[in-house]
Order: structure tokens, then C-alpha cells, then sequence
């Protein structure tokens, strides 16, 4: 399920002329986005472009018509078995998901019409797993995280990822997720993009997989032992193991970003940029995961590995299980789901517990998964059920729950260092082994093995097999590479357990000008090989390590070592003498196995006889783990002169009879010593026995409990990181909760205090001893007698109470009492705040008074214009009132009748226009505009009109400008007096 670290290298079909695919993934704010990334393509460029959005499926789009007018490429809405060409951009069409096969595009029917759809993660894969190195994918302008999982498809299988910069961005949440999650190669505005891609495909133009291995030049080579030294000293890493096509895919991806023609420039570009180091080793572990990754795998578990484990165990068990390289989790999450469903289903009799060991070589994906909060993307993958009991929902995404959380220890750990987990009823590692080398892969086998229960499961990859170990494992189910454990008493099984100690380097083709560069640690070679020498010895040797590779060379070694013909190889086992060779390969073998040194004597070379001598180096360090070969010469003793025959052979007999005298009784001598011997040899085989029986007892002690003791460190690294998470929550709760000035409570079901907030102090006399009493034992100013009885009504009924009360000092407070919820939505107590709304209550109270005299006002200024209307109509003289524009407010009832008109025609009217203009009077107008608000008040000013109504008349005016309160309009009252008749009497007179 998650795969880690580099792209496999297993057999994939060569793109035979297939352009470079370019996915380009854009959703809210994206049309501006694309316009601006096609309008910078240079055309022709020979690439093809496919355009993913997130469309409405019930409207028709008319996006390529709106990209056409951007570019000279051909712009087409993707069709069924369309065929991808150069030059060319393919829009996907409305409700479709769009797919790719051999660099055809295929239309599928969207498997939810409506509702959370990924369809750019869904392009985004099927393009990684199309074209892998060749697949290129864009994340502009969006909403939400789609994309994010496919460009980490398109990573891990050594593709370019590219994201536009959420600065410039519209909306930049998809392009932050892409980043945050690690996945971007190059960040730029959406107008840069282009020209930054184009550069990297004009540096590398991908092409078919080549083999790496061949291709790869002598200097190519040492430069990536280099490279892997340098990762080494910088991660405590050891890539040595891991397969050389893969990590040199990776670090020609990294070439190509930076622009550098050969592996060797590299090599000293990554030695001078520690920030490059890091990138790199981020590189080789881009693990690609989702949950419950391979349907069917996930199903057999289900169905049948799972229940026939737990059948084993009808007694219960804490079932242990370990998930190597996990990721950012999302495996270990899914087997502990798919652990609680079998349970939930079959409902053993005997009581089950889980434990999970999840680990990875990347911390930062580590701490991912022990967040366990994951995007509303992995919807696609866990079903709404899993979803609704294993995960807690916010507006972001899912959080997995406490149950599901706390059945998994997550640490960092290094499988190739550190030590296993054991007594396993499950072990997954899916993924992982094709990217190691056979031997480190024969070495990892036995070491599951030896970790698993007799009923163990042990899940690897589906490009994965257990090799030749068919005597260890037995397959379940050989299409999903799932297997149990062989338990064989009988059967001595070689577990080579891990160790931290990195083996040294052999140096490809034993370039001698390499040397220098092999380990930066040896720089003073040949004055620390000097002093050996020196102290101990004086004749011919060499340095080597125990590959054979000479080091160093110190006197004439040609009698001895002699190099051989064709390609120049600096190795001791090429170039020793003939009759040296055999031996020298058992004296290196045992110099390592022993601290004393290893001497053969009496080696014949041609006319030579010398001693050799090989000794493993402990001291000094930096040389510690390399051997010293010594070739001694053996001085062969003079004969003396013969002597005379017959003094000889009376010297031979009485040598030879002293010897027969000997022979003899050593003869008695060693029967009875072999009768010693015999019984000896019986009791040292028997201790031997008892010896080799406590020594694997011992071993297996001593393995377990360095597990043990690696269990215990991870457990405490997961602790440490919890008790550092729940440090900086309460910090944060506890500024938060002073921030607020709220005063609260936090009660438990029995009522007693759990904790309270520094504001609290001023209504209850609580101290930090009081936590644990009772509520209703802590005295308060507050006159809420009904404080307890609401709290326990809230745990009853699960709804909050509010309610507004006083304090002894004529304080108001807002009450309100809430049940306390948990994470897992469980009642676990009451919250309690009081917000003080003294001066709300007063505002309230100031409100309310002056709205009563307001009310007063109303009424006694209705009351008052009641009495103007009575004290007008009463007067016999018409009257008008008029408002500062000189239109008319009120008018008296003798108007009406002596004019002849109705209030609808009058009121709101200008004066001058009253009576079909019949007021439309210059003197009128004289004294109305330029008079009266020079002096405020006429009288007695006689006005004589033909009125249509009633015929030519004589009228008094009288008029007051009325002053109001200051900011008040100001009104006129005009009184008109007829008279016309006394007018008639005194002409009659």
C-alpha cells in the first residue's frame, strides 16, 4: 500500500511515438489561469495537453472554444480512444471521467454523478501509470486539494510536477495543498510556467526507459558511490543497498531540474549544497498511498486470511501487527479498519486487542500519520460506513478517530538498521523490497520470518515474491502475495539481524585517482598505515578493505603482487601470485572472524618461501574494519658438509633405534590418551550440547529483547510526541479561554469542578484546590439558586439552558449551561459561562426610558395639534398653514366652504396653484416671498381678485412666520378676511 522511496523497476512497455503528456489540473479562478499558462506556449512545441477542471455535469462546456482564441494549437474536447498528438490541447468533456491507455484517452462514466468528485486525481494516476518518467502534471488556480494525491502518483514514478504560486493564484488552495504536501519541483507564476518547462524538457528530452546499468560510464558510476556516501553522512541513511537503476533515475530527475549535464557535476553540486542533500533524500522516499490501496487484497483480509488468523485463538489475543514503510499512515489506518470489521462480523467468543507498529524512513511522513487528519479526498476510497464510525468530520476534511488512533504506535525506524518487531501475528511490507537489491532482500525475508507468529501473515507487493524461501512461507493467495508462516523446529534458519554498521564502499572498476574520494574520514591514509607498520612490522605489506581493494601499498611487493593484464584492477585478489591466492582468501576470511592475527608459514612462490600474515585493524579508528596483508621472507638454514659414509650410517642406525625406542612408547603412551580422549571427547560433546543449546537460548533472549527494547523506544517516542501535542493544546486552551474574558466552569457528571478560567475568581471563590469539589460547596455572589438543578436538567436532557441573573453588587450575567461532548460525541459533564451585560442591561434600561418619553412626547404633540385643528375650524375667517416651500399643511373648514373646494384638492398643494391657479397672485406672491421672511409678519394687507369660483373679491390678509425649535423647518399660518361687502358699504356711503 504505500510505496516508498523509488520508482520500481520492473519491466514496462516502451511509449512508442507518444508525445510528452502534459495533465493540467485548474478549478475555481481557472479559465484566467489557462488563458495566461497557453498564451506563454510556444508553438509548435511538440507537447500535448490535457485540460482536467471541475465541471458542472448538467451544462455544456464551451472551454475549448474559449481556449482556441488563446493559442494556435488545435483545441478539442477529449473523445472515447482519442489518440494523443502533438501541438494539441484535449479539454475533458461534462460529466465524464477522463483515463489514459498507451496514450489513448478513454471516457468513463463518473461514478458519483454529483458530490465530492476527484476527476484530476483520477487523470493524474492513470497518466503516472501510463507514462511514468514521461508524465508531466500542472496544478493551477482552485478550491479544495484534487490533484494533490495524482502528482504524487506522477513523483513517484520520477515525473515533473509543476505549481503555480499561490500568490498568484486565484484561488490558492489547490496549489497549497500540492506544495505542502512536498510534491512541487518547480513553483512559479502561472505565466512562468511554460518557459520553466520547456527548459527542462529542452535539458532532458524523455524518451523511452533506457537501462541505467549499461549506460552508466566509469566515472558515472564512482560518482554515485560519491552521492550515496554523501546522503550517508548527512541522513545516517545507507542507500548502498538499494538498486542503482532506481536511485539513478532519481538523481537524473534532480540533474535535469538543476540543469547539469553529467552524474560527476552533481556530485559536486550536491557536496556544496546541504540544502540539495535534503531535497534528494526527500526525493527517494515520495511514498505513494491511499487508503485501502488494491481492492481485492484488502478483501481477501476481509473474507478469509483475517478470520482463519483470529479462528487460531479462540481464547482472544492481543494481536500485534507491524506496517513497514507506512507512509503518511493511510495503510495502517485501513488494516486497523479492516481488523475491527472482521471482528464486528464473525463476534468471537475469546476478547481481541490490536497493536500496530507502523514505521517509515521519513519522519516528516511519520508525523503526518500520527496527526491522522486527512482531506475530503479519501472519500473515493473509505466507504460512507467507514467514514461515519472510524473518522470524525470538520469542514476541512477527516480526522480518524480516539478508538482507531490509539491501536497504532507511529515511529521512524530504518529497516535496514534497526532492529524488528516480534511475535507478530501480521507483517505487511508492500512495495518496499522491489527496490532493493537481491541480497538485502535474502537478508530481510528470514528476518520476517523470524519476527511472525506460526500463524503469522505476511503481506508483500504484487510485483514482490519471497524468492527462493518457499520453506519459510506458504502462500495463501500467490495473485495478491499474501502468505503465512512455516514453523519448522527442525529447520536452522540464518537470521542476519540488522546493524548500524555501514559497510565500506567498494569502488567500481578500482579507479586508483578514486580512492581519495571514497571517505572523506581518511585523509591522513598513508601516515596512519605508516605507523602500524613501523610499530609492528618492517617487512612488504598492504592496506586493504575486506573487498580486497588495496589502499596502500608500503615496500616492493613484485615478488608477490603483480598486476594483470588488460584493464588496470587494483585488487589483491587479481594480482597475487598464483600460489598465494588460496590462502590469502582463507587468512582474510579468518582475520576477520578473530582479533589475533592470521600467519601461514612456509609458502613456496617459484624460488621464494615466505610467511604471510593478515591481520584485521582495530585501531584507529578511521581505519577500523581494513586489513593488513604483511609478506615476510623465510631464510632457508645452510647445509653442512657430508660427513663420511660409515660415520654416517652408524650415526643413522643409532638414530633410527633411538627412534623405533620412541615411537614405541609414544605408541602405549597414545592408547592410553586415546581411551582419555575418548571419554574426554564424550563429556565435551555432551557440555557442547548443553553449551550450543544455552547459546541459542541466550541469543534469542538477548534478540528479544533488543526488540523489546526498540518496542519500548518507539513507545516512548510516540508518548513524548503526544505529551508535546497535549502541552501546546492546553497552552493553547488556556490563552484562549483567558482572551475571551469569559468566565467558565467545566463540570463533570457528578457536578464537581474540572477546571475554570482566571475570570471565574470574581463570582466564585474557587482556587486551584477546589478542583474535584462539588460546585455547590464553593460560595458565589451570584442570586442563581437554581444553578445546580439547571446543570443536572442539561445532563438529563442534553439541551442548553440561558437565562439573565444578578449579583450581590447589582451586576447582570448571561448564563448559559451546555453539555460538554467529547471527541467520540459522548457526554462527559456541563460547561458552564457567565458574560457580564451590566452595561447591556443599563443601555437596555436608558433605552426604555427614553422611549416612554418618547411615547409622553408623541402623545402630547398629538394632543396639541388636535387642539390647533379644533381652535382653526372654530374660527369663522379661513385659514391656511404653509410649510417653508409654501406648500399646504392644514386648512380651516370656512376655507373650504367659501372657496368652493375639497381637502384632496388642497392639501400638499402650492399655494399659487390652489384653484386652478387661482392664488397665483403677484402681490400675493410679493408678500409671501419678499416680506415676510424679511419681517416675519404682515397685516392688514387688502388683496382684490376675480376668483373663478366665487367671482372678483376683496381680501385681508394677515400672515405670522411661525419659529420652531432651533433645527426645526419653519411653517407660515395666513388668516384671509373677505371684505368685499363692507368694501361695497363704505363705496355706498
Amino acid at each position: 500500500m504505500a510505496k516508498r522511496s523509488l520508482s520500481s523497476d520492473s519491466s514496462r512497455l516502451p511509449v512508442v511515438n507518444t508525445p510528452i503528456i502534459v495533465g493540467i489540473g485548474a478549478s475555481a479562478g481557472g479559465l484566467e489561469a489557462l488563458e495566461d499558462f497557453f498564451s506563454h506556449v510556444p508553438t509548435p512545441c511538440g507537447i500535448a495537453f490535457v485540460v482536467i477542471q471541475h465541471l458542472d455535469p448538467t451544462h455544456k462546456s464551451i472551454m475549448p472554444e474559449l481556449l482556441q482564441r488563446i493559442t494556435q494549437m488545435k483545441v478539442t474536447q477529449a473523445r472515447n480512444r482519442l489518440k494523443v498528438k502533438p501541438n494539441c490541447v484535449y479539454v475533458t468533456p461534462p460529466n465524464k471521467d477522463l483515463s489514459i491507455l498507451h496514450g489513448s484517452l478513454l471516457l468513463l462514466e463518473p461514478v458519483a454523478s454529483r458530490g465530492l468528485r476527484l476527476p484530476i486525481d483520477f487523470f493524474f494516476r492513470a497518466l503516472a501509470d501510463d507514462q511514468h518518467e514521461r508524465a508531466v502534471g500542472i496544478i493551477l488556480s482552485g478550491m479544495g486539494s484534487d490533484g494533490t494525491i495524482g502528482l504524487r502518483a506522477i513523483k513517484e514514478n520520477a515525473g515533473l510536477s509543476l505549481v503555480q504560486s499561490p500568490e498568484s493564484a486565484k484561488f490558492d488552495s489547490m496549489p497549497c495543498s500540492a506544495i505542502n504536501g512536498g510534491l512541487a519541483d518547480i513553483i512559479a507564476p502561472v505565466e512562468e510556467l511554460p518557459e520553466q518547462m520547456m527548459a527542462f524538457f529542452n535539458h532532458n528530452r524523455r524518451g523511452v526507459t533506457k537501462v541505467i546499468e549499461q549506460g552508466l560510464a566509469l566515472k558515472s558510476k564512482s560518482a554515485l558511490d560519491q552521492i550515496v556516501i554523501i546522503l550517508r553522512e548527512r541522513t545516517g541513511n545507507d542507500f548502498l543497498l538499494y538498486k542503482k537503476n532506481t536511485i539513478y533515475r532519481r538523481i537524473e530527475r534532480r540533474m535535469s531540474l538543476h540543469q547539469l549535464k553529467t552524474i560527476a557535476l552533481y556530485a559536486r553540486y550536491l557536496r556544496e549544497n546541504p540544502q540539495e542533500q535534503d531535497l534528494l533524500f526527500k526525493e527517494l522516499l515520495i511514498g505513494v498511498t491511499n487508503f485501502f490501496r488494491d481492492k481485492d487484497v484488502w478483501a481477501q483480509l476481509k473474507s478469509i486470511s483475517l478470520p482463519a488468523l483470529l479462528a487460531n485463538y479462540p481464547q482472544g489475543k492481543e494481536l500485534r501487527a507491524w506496517v513497514t514503510a507506512c507512509s503518511t499512515g493511510e495503510e495502517a489506518y485501513s488494516l486497523a479498519m479492516t481488523v475491527m470489521d472482521v471482528l464486528d462480523n464473525i463476534k468471537p467468543k475469546g476478547r481481541f486487542k490490536l497493536q500496530i507498529f507502523a514505521t517509515d524512513l521519513d519522519e516528516d511522513a511519520v508525523n503526518i500519520a500520527r496527526r491522522g487528519y486527512y482531506s475530503a479526498n479519501i472519500e473515493a476510497d473509505v466507504s460512507p460506513q467507514q467514514l461515519t464510525r472510524y473518522f470524525v468530520k470538520d469542514e476541512q476534511g477527516y480526522r480518524v478517530n480516539k478508538q482507531i488512533r490509539d491501536m497504532i504506535i507511529f515511529a521512524p525506524q530504518n529497516i535496514i538498521m534497526h532492529p524488528p518487531f516480534t511475535k507478530l501475528d501480521i507483517l505487511t511490507c508492500r512495495n518496499l523490497l522491489i527496490y532493493f537489491e537481491p541480497a538485502l532482500q535474502n537478508k530481510l525475508l528470514p528476518l520476517f520470518h523470524y519476527s511472525l507468529t506460526p500463524h503469522g501473515i505476511l503481506l508483500l507487493g504484487n510485483a514482490e515474491t519471497i524468492g527462493s524461501f518457499t520453506s519459510l512461507f506458504k502462500p495463501i493467495n500467490e495473485s495478491i502475495q499474501l502468505f503465512t508462516r512455516i514453523d519448522n523446529p527442525s529447520q536452522q534458519i540464518d537470521v542476519d539481524f540488522p546493524t548500524r554498521v555501514f559497510p565500506i564502499v567498494s569502488l567500481l572498476d578500482n579507479q586508483p585517482e578514486s580512492f581519495t574520494e571514497m571517505n572523506t574520514n581518511i585523509t591522513n591514509l598513508q601516515t596512519q598505515a605508516d605507523q602500524i607498520i613501523l610499530q609492528g612490522y618492517s617487512p612488504a605489506a598492504v592496506l586493504i578493505n575486506t573487498d580486497g581493494d588495496i589502499l596502500y601499498i608500503n615496500g616492493r611487493t613484485g615478488k608477490y603482487l603483480e598486476p594483470a593484464a588488460g584493464k588496470a584492477n587494483w585488487n589483491i585478489h587479481v594480482m597475487a601470485h598464483e600460489a598465494l591466492q588460496h590462502q590469502l582468501d582463507v587468512a582474510m576470511k579468518k582475520a576477520q572472524e578473530q582479533v589475533e592475527p592470521v600467519i601461514i608459514k612456509d609458502l613456496t612462490l617459484d624460488t621464494v618461501t615466505i610467511n604471510l600474515t593478515v591481520q584485521a585493524i582495530t585501531k584507529p579508528k578511521d581505519l577500523c574494519g581494513l586489513l593488513m596483508v604483511v609478506f615476510t621472507d623465510v631464510v632457508k638454514p645452510v647445509k653442512s658438509p657430508r660427513r663420511k659414509r660409515g660415520a654416517a650410517e652408524q650415526e643413522s642406525q643409532a638414530e633410527l633405534q633411538q627412534a623405533h625406542e620412541q615411537i614405541q612408547m609414544l605408541r602405549e603412551k597414545m592408547q592410553s590418551s586415546q581411551e582419555e580422549l575418548k571419554s574426554t571427547n564424550e563429556e565435551m560433546q555432551s557440555t557442547n550440547e548443553e553449551l550450543q543449546s544455552t547459546n541459542e537460548e541466550l541469543t534469542t533472549s538477548k534478540e528479544e529483547m533488543q526488540s523489546m527494547n526498540e518496542e519500548l523506544q518507539t513507545v516512548n517516542a510516540e508518548l513524548q510526541s503526544k505529551v508535546d501535542d497535549l502541552s501546546w493544546v492546553n497552552n493553547d486552551m488556556n490563552n484562549l479561554l483567558d482572551s475571551t474574558e469569559i468566565a467558565t466552569i467545566f463540570l463533570d457528571n457528578e457536578l464537581h469542578v474540572r477546571r475554570f478560567t482566571a475570570h471565574v475568581s470574581h463570582l466564585f471563590k474557587l482556587i486551584s484546590s477546589d478542583v474535584g469539589r462539588p460546585l455547590s460547596d464553593i460560595y458565589t455572589n451570584l442570586n442563581y439558586l437554581e444553578l445546580e438543578h439547571n446543570a443536572r436538567m442539561v445532563l438529563q436532557t442534553l439541551s442548553s439552558i440561558e437565562e439573565d441573573i444578578t449579583a450581590s453588587d447589582e451586576r447582570w450575567f448571561k448564563v448559559r449551561i451546555m453539555p460538554y461532548r467529547t471527541q467520540e460525541n459522548v457526554i462527559d459533564g456541563v460547561v458552564i459561562t457567565f458574560i457580564d451585560i451590566t452595561e447591556s442591561k443599563r443601555i437596555a434600561a436608558d433605552i426604555e426610558s427614553a422611549r416612554k418619553e418618547l411615547v409622553i412626547i408623541n402623545e402630547s404633540a398629538s394632543q396639541a395639534h388636535q387642539f390647533a385643528d379644533c381652535l382653526i375650524n372654530t374660527v369663522r375667517e379661513p385659514l391656511i398653514s404653509l410649510d417653508q416651500n409654501l406648500r399646504v399643511v392644514t386648512v380651516s373648514r370656512s376655507f373650504y366652504d367659501l372657496f368652493k373646494v375639497k381637502p384632496e384638492q388642497t392639501i400638499g398643494q402650492l399655494i399659487y396653484d390652489l384653484g386652478n391657479k387661482q392664488w397665483d397672485i403677484p402681490k400675493l406672491r410679493e408678500l409671501l416671498e419678499k416680506i415676510l421672511p424679511e419681517k416675519t409678519s404682515f397685516d392688514n394687507y387688502e388683496v382684490e381678485h376675480d376668483f373663478a369660483s366665487i367671482g372678483n373679491r376683496t381680501m385681508l390678509l394677515n400672515a405670522r412666520q411661525i419659529e420652531q425649535e432651533k433645527g426645526q423647518k419653519r411653517s407660515i399660518l395666513l388668516a384671509i378676511e373677505d371684505i368685499t361687502e363692507r368694501k361695497k358699504r363704505e363705496a355706498g356711503l
